[in-house]
Parts: structure tokens; C-alpha cells; sequence
């Protein structure tokens, strides 16, 4: 699936009623996008061409011509890739167990494949620079978010980074009244609307902490006010089955930035690496 339909897939409920019908005829008449002017597009999709812009700026385009650019470049790099996406599916809709495990593996496979698309290099590159140069890195989360803020702060102490996280919030607002301009705070939501973690985003810009936000495409308060970004996909069809396909898909933002910061200093982070790995080795049968 390319970038500008997983944008829209995570924007689309949050459309007003008119961007929805631009979204619904983007989505069936892709081609014409690339031939029609916009005032063709608008007269064919019934709205006026102020819909059109007001729904390209809504994907995070500046303008339907920013779109057009954008949606060509995907179509370019997939060219070579003729398999139909992966569906999503609830846990209610298994016959049985074994097509539980299939829809179960596409739920994650296809996190992992729209995730990756949606994550921006320079992104990732500024966020792991921020890292490197902090003198801490406060990590926040709740729920299942924290469960994936632990397994960030597991990663960076591994390779002697100062990294802070808890999931009890009280101590997580401990960390957060805390920090400084010299630390860097990774806040992990994917909603970007969990007043737990808006709490801390008050503290972080109070403090002047660069903020780094791991949540889902779209307009939300966390993603609005964070320094760096990094978008992730998955539709949450309902709260059991979503919370699964967030977590693989806040799991890879997570791997992938650490995958950063080790790559981006990895002489130094090798030695520590070899003396964690040797720490633990007595306790391996």
C-alpha cells in the first residue's frame, strides 16, 4: 500500500463529511489524480477545490500538487509489488483457531508493512542524534504504549546509554518535572491523546525538552506538539485486536530508532554491547 492511501486509511474518521467524499474518490479513481486539474476533480467528485486542498493539507501535503508529487513517487517504488495488501481482521471473525493464527500474523505483518512505509529517514536520523547527544532519555508510556517504553529503556541501557522509565505514572511524572534542555524525552502513544502522556508533554515543553512521539498518522495533540515524529499504523478494529497491531508496530518505531543510535555510534556502542552480552552470559544453560 503506498504512503498517501495508509495516510488516508488513518485520517479518514477523523475527515470532515466532505473530505470523506474526496478520500472515497481518490480512493476509487487514483488514476485520474495524475490527468485532471483540480477543477475537473472537484466538478467529478462533487465537491468544490477547496475540498480538495483542505483534504490534501489533512494528509500533511501543502497542497493537492504536493499530493499528486507524492502519491507519483509511491507508485514508482511499488511498481514491482503486484500482492493486494493484507486485511485486517478482528478475533470475532476466526472460524477456528488456525484462521485465528493466519489473521493474527497478517494483523502484524501488515502493521509492520505500513508502519515502515509511513516512517521518515530524517526523522529517525534527528532522533537518534538527539539521543546520543542527551544526557538522559526519559522514556513515557502507558498501557501498552509502556510496555513498549520498557522495552526501549532495556535497549538503551544495554549500551550504557542513562535511560529512565517506569510504568508507574507517578514516578513517570517524577521523571518528567526532572528533566532539562540537556535530556530528551521519547513519549509513546498511540492515540496522542492519553492524558497521562499530555501531562508529561506539558512537563517537557515547560522544561524545554526536545520531545519525540511515537504515534499514529493524523491530527493529534501529541504529534502537533512534538519536536520529531514517528508515525505508525494500525487500524484498531476493536480494543483487544488493536492493541496488538499497535504494539508490533510502536515495537518496530522502537527497533528501528535504537537500530539508529547503535548504528550512528557503533564503535562505541559495540564495546557495550560485548560487555552486556558477556554480563548475562554465566546465566545461559
Amino acid at each position: 500500500m503506498t504512503n498517501v492511501k495508509i495516510r488516508i486509511q488513518e485520517v479518514y474518521e477523523a475527515l470532515s463529511v466532505v473530505e470523506k467524499k474526496v478520500a472515497d474518490y481518490f480512493l476509487e479513481h487514483t488514476e485520474e489524480v495524475f490527468n485532471l486539474p483540480i477543477g475537473e476533480l472537484a466538478s467529478r467528485s462533487g465537491v468544490s477545490k477547496v475540498a480538495w486542498v483542505r483534504f490534501s493539507k489533512a494528509l500533511g501535503f501543502e497542497g493537492l500538487k504536493d499530493l499528486k508529487k507524492a502519491l507519483f513517487a509511491d507508485l514508482q517504488k511499488n511498481a514491482d509489488e503486484t500482492a493486494p495488501p493484507l486485511p485486517f481482521s478482528d478475533v470475532g471473525d476466526a472460524e477456528n483457531i488456525s484462521v485465528l493464527l493466519e489473521s493474527t500474523k497478517s494483523n502484524a505483518i501488515r502493521a509492520i508493512q505500513d508502519t515502515a512505509t509511513l516512517l521518515d529517514a530524517k526523522a529517525v536520523e534527528m532522533a537518534a542524534q538527539k539521543i546520543l547527544c542527551a544526557d538522559s532519555v526519559r522514556i513515557f508510556g502507558v498501557g501498552a504504549s509502556g510496555l513498549v517504553g520498557e522495552d526501549l529503556q532495556s535497549k538503551l541501557l544495554r549500551i550504557n546509554k542513562n535511560a529512565f522509565f517506569s510504568l508507574d505514572h507517578h514516578l513517570q511524572l517524577v521523571y518528567a518535572a526532572n528533566m532539562s534542555v540537556r535530556d530528551v524525552a521519547v513519549l509513546i502513544s498511540m492515540s496522542g491523546n492519553t492524558k497521562e502522556v499530555l501531562e508529561i508533554l506539558a512537563l517537557a515543553k515547560d522544561a524545554g525538552t526536545p520531545v519525540i512521539a511515537i504515534t499514529k498518522f493524523g491530527k493529534n495533540t501529541l504529534s502537533q506538539s512534538a519536536d520529531i515524529v514517528f508515525h505508525v499504523s494500525a487500524p484498531e478494529i476493536a480494543q483487544r485486536s488493536g492493541a496488538m497491531s499497535s504494539r508490533i508496530a510502536q515495537l518496530l518505531a522502537v527497533d528501528v530508532l535504537f537500530s539508529a543510535v547503535a548504528h550512528m555510534d557503533y564503535d562505541h556502542v559495540s564495546v557495550h554491547l560485548e560487555k552486556s552480552r558477556n554480563s548475562t552470559r554465566s546465566h545461559h544453560l
